[in-house]
């Protein structure tokens, strides 16, 4: 239940990679919502908002510029569990014991912040990985401090070709892109 209303967020997001939806529950209510995209009152990603994103579909070679899972302090997104959280705290809604269900598993600086937040638990759908595996270790400890673990949950995802990247961009289907 939880994780298709998570799919749903992720239907907002504009970045031109991932696209991620996350939820966080209180005493089994939904108190928040976010999903992954530039600030407010900025371009989006699929507007030429963000550097990363547009440099990792420009590079002159072809290929991408950035690798999946790096670069991301040039880039000026908010990530989806980020966004849950700061709008709980837009709205003076306590996190602390929440439970957190992303559509994606949470990057090193999402992991942290969950864990300053106090947040009690975490479910993601598909996987994520830092590039470098000689961080593995360090992302472990953090994932030991949740009460209630971090685990995956395998629920069908109908859109996960679009949301993992690998599906059409508004580039590819004649959409305009501005910015770029």
């Amino acid at each position: 239940y939880f994780m298709g209303i998570a799919y749903a967020v992720r239907e907002r997001a504009n970045c031109r990679g991932y696209k991620v939806g996350a939820i966080l529950i209180l005493d089994g209510r939904i108190v928040s919502t976010g999903y992954n995209g530039t600030p407010e009152n900025m371009p989006n990603c699929d507007e030429g908002g963000c550097v990363r994103c547009a440099e990792r579909v420009r590079s002159a070679s072809g290929k991408p510029k950035f690798k999946s899972g790096t670069a991301y302090d040039i880039c000026i997104c908010v990530h989806a569990e980020q966004n849950a959280l700061l709008a709980a705290a837009r709205f003076g809604i306590p996190v602390a014991g929440g439970m957190i269900y992303s559509t994606l598993q949470p990057c090193f600086g999402c992991l942290k912040e969950m864990a300053q937040a106090r947040i009690h638990g975490i479910r993601f759908r598909h996987p994520w990985s830092h590039p470098d595996q000689s961080l593995k270790p360090q992302y472990d400890v953090l994932k030991n401090r949740f009460e209630k673990g971090v685990k995956q949950i395998f629920t069908p995802d109908p859109r996960e070709a679009w949301a993992l990247g690998r599906g059409p961009r508004a580039s590819d289907t004649g959409h305009p892109i501005q910015g770029l």
